[in-house]
């Protein structure tokens, strides 16, 4: 054997050495594998009905200070000093908002992007119509994408407009519904759509929603803004947008309404 190939397999035997000794630590030593920042915020949780300290309250029971009337406007620009703000004309009582009927949707007064949010709804316990047509509302994450609210306990309809759906895009996992009359709960974890300064679309947006404590939509891919008819299209809008809630024509409570940005 030459020198050389001596001093290419010495260099070779060290080489996988060095690596089986490199790996050896890493297995070894759990050091290597901690991570120490970023260091998570120090918050208080959601216990006993207590909201969790970064929470932001959106409806207390006490008054829609934290609303306003929904506008096309706020959809293009939110912060515009000249935009029309009407204050909201649901109604307040016992703890609850109602819809008015033929007043019009409700929006927040503030804008949201990435969020957790937590709201509860009721529909009326009084059985009026079928179908989309007893107890519809819905939630509006950045005004434009729709979580379907409706009384789809025992009242067939058409599944990506039943309660819980992505309206017209994504059926719920389950039916996790309660009868009418009584109050539910959504919580839904929204991921805001991403756009490029030309319009076209980097991310679209995903959510995940909880009813009634069940996972029903599990980090589903949002088509586009919610259209009736046709098929959606994501169009360029501002990174935050109010919370829109639908007047349908039904009598829907709501109730115990707060979210936390996502940062």
């Amino acid at each position: 054997m030459t020198k050389i190939n001596t001093l290419f397999f010495a260099i070779l035997f060290f080489s996988i050495s060095l690596i089986h000794a490199q790996d050896r630590t890493v297995e070894w030593d759990p050091e290597l594998t901690e991570v120490w920042e970023p260091v998570p915020e120090v918050i208080t949780p959601v216990v006993n009905g207590k909201l969790p300290s970064d929470a932001i309250i959106l409806f207390d029971g006490e008054n829609l200070d934290n609303w306003e009337m929904f506008s096309h406007d706020a959809l293009r620009d939110p912060d515009a000093p000249d935009r029309t703000v009407r204050p909201a004309e649901w109604t307040v009582d016992h703890g609850a908002m109602t819809v008015v009927p033929g007043t019009g949707d409700i929006m927040t007064r503030q804008s949201f992007g990435d969020i957790q949010l937590h709201i509860e709804w009721r529909t009326p316990e009084k059985i009026v119509g079928e179908g989309q047509g007893r107890g519809n509302s819905g939630v509006f994450l950045q005004g434009l994408y729709e979580v379907q609210i409706l009384d789809s306990y025992d009242n067939p309809t058409y599944p990506n407009g039943q309660a819980g759906s992505i309206y017209k895009q994504s059926i719920p996992l389950v039916n996790a519904s309660l009868p009418p009359g009584e109050w539910q709960t959504y919580d839904i974890f929204y991921e805001a759509p991403v756009f490029r300064d030309d319009g076209s679309l980097v991310k679209p947006a995903f959510v995940t929603v909880i009813h009634n404590g069940v996972l029903i939509q599990h980090h589903v891919k949002i088509e586009g803004p919610i259209v009736f008819r046709g098929l959606p299209k994501y169009e360029k809008h501002p990174e935050k947008l109010p919370i829109r809630l639908q007047d349908h024509g039904d009598l829907v409570s709501f109730r115990n309404i707060w979210v936390r940005e996502l940062r």
